[in-house]
């Protein structure tokens, strides 16, 4: 005999941002709006925002310090390319099917091509990788903790002027990349 089958729904409780986020959101991107016109900034936050997309930048630099360091380093790369993993479906798969945002209103042509994600605007999953990202290159000491740092909030800031991003996503985003990237710290390396 065979069973019918039955289509197996989740019900995921949505949830509106507060009120307050779009205020200040709306301050954050009057106040930015003429940084925009800049071609200089243009070039500089729609490159950062591209090569965000997916980790990929850190990827590469964890990549690299694998190959010209130390094992070390080695370890370092797996670990910060696994917990890239983990933190894309957590922030893309699980925490935006929670929230309901839409993205941010961009009218007119972009100055530069940009691939527009589909998914709820909270959190920023560009940002929170980036501080994952920036915690754990950083584990240790690096002489490069500065540079990784300013990179993450060139990235983080990139989604807002590319207008993908709310300031208030950013900084959820932030905040879920630093709770992961302090967790992820404590992955013992080995040696």
């Amino acid at each position: 005999m065979k069973l019918p089958r039955v289509p197996v729904t989740l019900a995921v409780p949505r949830v509106k941002v507060p009120a307050a986020f779009d205020t200040l959101d709306a301050k954050v991107d009057r106040l930015w709006q003429p940084l925009r016109r800049s071609a200089t900034l243009n070039r500089i936050f729609y490159t950062a925002s591209e090569v965000g997309d997916f980790g990929m930048v850190w990827l590469a630099i964890g990549a690299a310090q694998a190959a010209f360091g130390p094992e070390t380093k080695t370890r370092s790369a797996l670990r910060l390319a696994a917990v890239l993993g983990v933190e894309s479906i957590l922030v893309n798969g699980v925490l935006k099917s929670f929230f309901l945002r839409g993205r941010p209103v961009h009218e007119g042509e972009r100055p530069i091509a940009l691939r527009q994600p589909l998914t709820s605007s909270f959190p920023s999953g560009h940002t929170s990788s980036a501080v994952t990202a920036a915690l754990l290159m950083t584990d240790g000491g690096t002489p490069f903790g500065p540079l990784y740092w300013v990179l993450a909030a060139i990235v983080g800031t990139s989604r807002v002027h590319v207008k993908i991003h709310h300031a208030t996503d950013v900084l959820g985003g932030a905040a879920v990349g630093t709770a992961l990237g302090l967790l992820a710290r404590r992955i013992p390396l080995g040696g």
